[in-house]
Formats: C-alpha cells, sequence, structure tokens
C-alpha cells in the first residue's frame, strides 16, 4: 500500500490554493451542480463537459455512452453509501477511468473527494503513477479526509493546493 506523505508544510495549503493556475475554467460546475443534485443524475451533455475538463483524450470513448447509461450510471454513483460503487459503478462507463470518476465525485458528491491526478500524487510523495485499483483509490480518499480535516480545510482547497505545488515545483 502507498504511504502517503505531504510534501510541503500544511500552513502553505491557502497560498498555493490561491495560487491555483488550472487552464481549464471550473466556473460551470457551480452552475451545474444545483441541477444535477436536484435530478439526482446527469444528462449526457452534462456529463460530457465534466469529462473534458479533466481530459480532452477521452472524448470520443465517452461521447459513446449512451443517455440512459449515463443517467442510470451516475444516479447509482450519487446515490449510494457504498465507497466501491460509488466509484466503480462510473467506471462502466466508456472512456472513464478513475481520475475522470473522481472529478464528478469531487465536484458533484455531498461527500468530500479528492481529484485523481499525478500532480496531487507528487504532492503527496509518489513518484511514479501506480496501477489505480479500488484499494488505493480509497486510500487516497481517506489521506485527503484526514489531510483537510487536520488542516480545516474544505477538500477544493486541499485539492488544488496539492495540484499547484507540484505545478510550482515542475517549472
Amino acid at each position: 500500500m502507498t504511504n502517503f506523505q505531504l510534501q510541503f508544510d500544511p500552513a502553505e495549503i491557502p497560498s498555493l490554493a490561491a495560487q491555483f493556475d488550472y487552464p481549464q475554467d471550473e466556473t460551470f460546475f457551480q452552475e451545474m451542480r444545483p441541477n444535477v443534485e436536484q435530478r439526482g443524475y446527469f444528462t449526457k451533455q452534462e456529463f460530457l463537459k465534466v469529462c473534458a475538463w479533466k481530459t480532452v483524450r477521452s472524448k470520443s470513448r465517452v461521447d459513446q455512452n449512451s443517455e440512459s447509461d449515463i443517467a442510470a450510471i451516475t444516479k447509482v454513483c450519487l446515490s449510494t453509501d457504498n465507497e466501491r460503487l460509488r466509484i466503480g459503478a462510473l467506471l462502466l462507463l466508456d472512456g472513464v477511468q478513475f481520475p475522470t470518476a473522481s472529478v464528478v465525485l469531487h465536484f458533484f458528491h455531498r461527500d468530500p473527494y479528492p481529484i485523481l491526478d499525478f500532480r496531487a500524487l507528487e504532492a503527496l510523495g509518489v513518484d511514479k503513477t501506480p496501477t489505480y485499483t479500488f484499494d488505493f483509490w480509497n486510500a487516497y480518499v481517506t489521506h485527503t479526509r484526514t489531510l483537510a480535516e487536520q488542516h480545516d480545510v474544505d477538500m477544493r482547497t486541499l485539492d488544488k493546493a496539492l495540484w499547484q505545488w507540484s505545478k510550482n515545483n515542475n517549472k
């Protein structure tokens, strides 16, 4: 199992998050969230937009999913109390891997979830991108939730700080 170790002083979390400079605009998540929450699932158009924010490389595969599959699977993901089913359901969709599924959970689930990204992992001392499994994902979620709680920040703030630290250190 991976031993996560924050690579910077946790006091830097707010300032790193304030520097966050991701090339994709994320404001549409706040606009989309109330509709998804009220309905309890994503439309195909919404889901395609969320997936494209994480990576455009999977667009053609994600686009192969039917409207009904996206609705049914995201409904399960957003409503179940089972951790394995939350992430696992999303992995049933064509073109969706752990990193993209983590974006759905991060921005749309009521519980706090980190985004799974090589930059965030690097900021936690993971040098080489591992094989993603449920056990790895669960350990990552548990660790980041603990970090956020210990340092009194929300998951979005922590996620931005992790990403930005890596970006700053790889110029």
